[in-house]
């Protein structure tokens, strides 16, 4: 169900004891074989090794592809490069010096091979605050490291390959998320009513923005929810009896009231900014003890609130830059730390949308998330996504498996619809089949 990413301390933990001159030969030699395989024409290997161990890597590779009858040299000569500048144990800027010979391996329009992670991203983060080197392919030992799945690092690594070099299996504070996860959704029963498979209720469907209250309610009954309710602005009701035809309809000031029949709440979804919407929120999330998802309008100018029920926040890069007084930019350079402030803030699950989804808990470590096809950069699939979350938080699953899970079953769904041209309602349509 999960896959360990591990961070430069726990990779340093994990060669405590170990013949570190041994490993350096194993992992010199995975680079170099990888580097054959990869690039079989290559007449020439330019290696370009740094001062410490990744460096010592490099020189064996140097070495190993010598050996094998290839012309290889240390420097930025060759049709292909090996860069060995920096390894794991690298965090902030690079020197100046360093920059410079980064610039170069990425000025050379050759393709690149990294050894262990790209140099200039911090392993344990995915931050690449300066120059950083643009990989091919990364030949990471033993196992990935976080900052090869979070962005930017996830963006520089190119094909991230896994080279065994003999180190026993730790464990790690974050982990990537597989399809499996999908198995600890819980099925409906026989004994199962409407209401006991899971009732969702969504709020939001403000005139002009229905369509995010339809896609969500639609997600949420395709996702198992037995049973799903929108109260929505009076003005609105026409249009999603129209268009919604299995979920009931309650006019907004009937939220609570309708709340009192729902075992989860989806809050926002085209709820609209109005202040009395915001307390509708704010009122909802403090005066009712109900798993709850919020998202897109939901979120707008929240502040921290108690709450003991488990409750899921789903921004994206310029939500969660505003409920953090930063800007996108920011969150967009820092996504991990960005996600671990935004619990520490508001104390409770937040997951963070994007190619690396990250989910974060309070006292737990970050899941990635990072199954779904481009294609799912689209309008629309967030609201999906708050309906499924909602539906597995109506099934009682834990708050934290149950975004994890949301997001794993959109972007899997999202795999089985076209490649391009791809809209949010095809996702939807999958997710029987997907969670099936």
């Amino acid at each position: 169900m999960l896959e360990p990413l591990y961070t430069a301390d726990e990779m340093r933990a994990a060669e405590e004891g170990q013949d570190l001159d041994l490993l350096m030969a194993r992992a010199g030699k995975a680079v170099a074989e990888e580097a054959m395989r990869r690039f079989p024409d290559a007449r020439s290997f330019g290696v370009v090794c740094g001062k410490g161990k990744n460096g010592g890597d490099g020189l064996v590779a140097l070495e190993v592809l010598r050996a094998a009858g290839r012309q290889a040299d240390e420097g930025l000569e060759g049709e292909v490069l090996i860069d060995a500048l920096f390894g794991t144990g690298f965090h902030g800027e690079p020197r100046e010096e360093a920059a410079e010979t980064i610039e170069a391996i990425n000025g050379a329009g050759v393709p690149v091979v990294s050894v262990d992670v790209p140099s200039g991203v911090d392993a344990s983060t995915g931050e690449a605050p300066g120059a950083a080197v643009h990989a091919t392919v990364t030949v990471t030992f033993h196992a990935e490291k976080l900052g090869l799945a979070v962005r930017p690092g996830r963006l520089l690594a190119g094909e991230v390959v896994v080279a065994g070099i003999g180190l026993s299996p730790g464990e790690t504070r974050n982990a990537r998320v597989l399809p499996e996860i999908l198995e600890l959704v819980p099925r409906k029963k026989a004994t199962d009513t409407k209401y006991s498979a899971g009732s969702v209720l969504v709020v939001g469907g403000a005139p002009g923005l229905t369509g995010a209250a339809c896609l969500a309610a639609e997600a949420a009954f395709r996702a198992d929810a037995g049973y799903v309710a929108v109260a929505a602005p009076s003005q609105s009701l026409p249009v999603l009896e129209s268009r919604l035809l299995e979920a009931v309809k309650r006019p907004l000031e009937e939220a609570h009231a309708a709340a009192e029949r729902a075992r989860a709440l989806a809050l926002g979804p085209g709820l609209g900014r109005e202040p009395e919407r915001q307390r509708l929120v704010r009122a909802l999330l403090g005066q009712t003890s109900l798993p709850a998802v919020v998202d897109a309008d939901g979120l707008y100018e929240l502040e921290p609130f108690e709450r003991t029920a488990p409750t899921v926040l789903t921004p994206h890069a310029g939500e969660l830059a505003a409920l953090l007084g930063e800007d996108a930019a920011w969150v967009d350079a820092h996504r991990l730390r960005a996600v671990e402030r935004a619990v520490e803030r508001f104390g409770c699950v937040c997951l963070l949308k994007g190619a690396d989804t990250l989910v974060a808990a309070p006292g737990e470590g970050v899941l990635v998330v990072d199954l779904g096809p481009p294609s799912l950069a689209v309008a629309g699939t967030g609201d999906v996504l708050t309906g499924v979350i909602a539906a597995f938080l109506a099934k009682g699953l834990d708050a934290r498996l149950a975004a994890a899970a949301g997001a794993v079953a959109c972007a899997l769904a999202a795999s089985r619809g076209p490649g391009r041209g791809l809209v949010a309602s095809d996702v939807v349509a999958r997710l029987p089949d997907t969670l099936s």
